[in-house]
């Protein structure tokens, strides 16, 4: 599912109009997106849990040429899925 068919779907089923299903989708994410570039997380109980890691800096090898080279530290978002998510697909 991609997101134009996510918001068809949410259209459809929460009877909305597909524009109006467009504005509630981006506005989740973005709320999503916002809440992690300050360095909070998101937690949807049953659903899971959107948070940030930390990664140091480390060394690491160019594969072409075998040459060392820094790969400099970041932030990268993570999601572990609730109980309620994993129940439901399994």
């Amino acid at each position: 599912m991609n997101k134009n068919e996510l918001i068809g779907a949410v259209a459809e089923s929460s009877g909305l109009s597909r524009n109006d299903a467009t504005k509630a989708v981006e506005s989740v994410f973005d709320t999503i997106t916002g809440t992690l570039s300050k360095g909070d997380e998101v937690r949807l109980v049953g659903f899971g849990t959107f948070s940030v890691a930390k990664r140091k800096a480390s060394t690491g090898r160019n594969p072409r040429t075998g040459a060392p080279m820094k790969i400099p530290a970041s932030t990268q978002p993570k999601f572990k899925a609730g109980k309620g998510l994993k129940d439901a697909v399994n």
